[in-house]
């Protein structure tokens, strides 16, 4: 199948999630889960929270299917989004709690295939995606695909970056209005 046909399915499936059809919700699942938990657990770094988020996330789409619009982001984008927010909102949750957590099943990977931002770059908007994040300058590229594709959060990006937590958002915040205005285009 493809990526063309694989986003009509989508959008189809996420259209008749939006009507009530729980069979579509499982088509949805089977097409997308692998991916999402792949974002989830590289968020989480736990394999049973990210379990967790990814319940929650389908029950969100659930929910919110009627919300998705084919004019604003591809299906995987807005699914992989529901994802990352889920994710680090469930980091935030659980904070110090984490360091007690064992480490069994920290380095399993859920699908050797390709990362979110790897399919995105695929799809004919990731390509416009990857035009207009060339044409931002190094650190704000950087810091831009390190939260949103990456799953840090700001506050560790300007840890690592030995800057100021506002000059982080500001930074992220101007060149996230470049991207837009490049990808409005």
């Amino acid at each position: 199948m493809s990526a063309e046909e694989g986003r009509a399915v989508l959008v189809e499936r996420l259209r008749a999630v939006a009507a009530g059809d729980s069979a579509a919700l499982q088509a949805v699942y089977d097409l997308t889960s692998a991916k999402l938990f792949g974002i989830c657990l590289r968020i989480l770094g736990d394999r049973e929270e990210a379990e967790d988020v990814l319940q929650d996330v389908y029950l969100i789409i659930w929910r919110k299917a009627d919300r998705f619009d084919t004019g604003r982001a591809s299906p995987i984008t807005w699914l992989a989004t529901i994802a990352r927010n889920r994710s680090i909102d469930r980091l935030r949750q659980i904070g110090p709690r984490r360091a007690d957590r064992p480490v069994d099943g920290e380095f399993e990977i859920a699908d050797d295939g390709p990362d979110a931002f790897e399919m995105l770059l695929r799809a004919e908007e990731g390509h416009r995606l990857a035009e207009c994040l060339d044409a931002l300058d190094a650190r704000a590229r950087g810091a831009i695909t390190s939260a949103f594709f990456g799953g840090a959060t700001y506050e560790t990006l300007a840890g690592d970056a030995g800057v100021p937590l506002g000059t982080m958002k500001s930074l992220i915040r101007r060149g996230l209005q470049k991207l837009k205005g490049c990808l409005s285009q």
